[in-house]
């Protein structure tokens, strides 16, 4: 995934003679190559849709991304963004400065602390996160027919299982809170945001 900046324990410098290739331990499974490779295609193809449409607008998959979790998150801080992509701040800065100026994304001054900055989808930009999701849907709903009935539980447990477990129950969370809040708009329990709170360009 392009600018994901994750930590990971140091190691050695490639060529080091002073460290070996890791060996088997005995009894240890067989890796899961075939499943690797068939993860990398599926993820390589799930991501193909999106990428035409991107590549026709000059935006990335960190552009997809940040339109997403606005869409599902309006008026989400700049700094709760961070947390869930674990890019770097210059990196987003970049991402949404070209997403402001081009018209997808509305950037604004918080209501009590005018420093920070909420981010909510013009109607350009939730369109466009729509269509995302829309031609995502249709793969996803495409695969699990082919795997049989009831199968849309089973890859959810599967895919939750693939995130780290400390980072589990947040993303459950983070998941259900947005559903929760979409469903509300849907019904008119949430008012729209008042458009005459000030616009401003994010500071990353």
């Amino acid at each position: 995934m392009a600018d994901i900046n994750v930590s990971a324990p140091s190691r050695p410098a490639k060529g080091d003679s002073s460290a070996p290739a890791r060996a088997p331990a005995a009894g240890e499974a067989e890796p899961l190559i075939d499943l690797i490779e068939l993860f990398f295609f599926a993820y390589r193809n799930f991501v193909s849709d999106p990428d035409e449409i991107l590549q026709g607008i000059g935006f990335g998959r960190a552009h997809h991304r940040v339109l997403h979790f606005v869409s599902r998150h309006p008026g989400m801080r700049v700094t709760d963004l961070l947390d869930i992509l674990r890019i770097t701040k210059q990196s987003l800065g970049r991402v949404l400065r070209e997403l402001v100026d081009q018209g997808f994304i509305d950037s604004r001054a918080g209501s009590s602390d005018r420093r920070q900055r909420l981010l909510y989808l013009t109607p350009k930009g939730e369109a466009l996160a729509q269509e995302f999701v829309s031609i995502q849907s249709h793969r996803l709903r495409r695969a699990l027919a082919e795997c049989g009935p009831d199968m849309r539980e089973s890859a959810r447990r599967f895919l939750v299982a693939m995130i780290d477990p400390e980072d589990r129950g947040p993303v459950e969370k983070l998941i259900a809170r947005a559903d929760q809040q979409a469903e509300a708009r849907a019904s008119g329990a949430v008012k729209a945001p008042a458009d005459k709170r000030a616009t401003a360009r994010p500071t990353g």
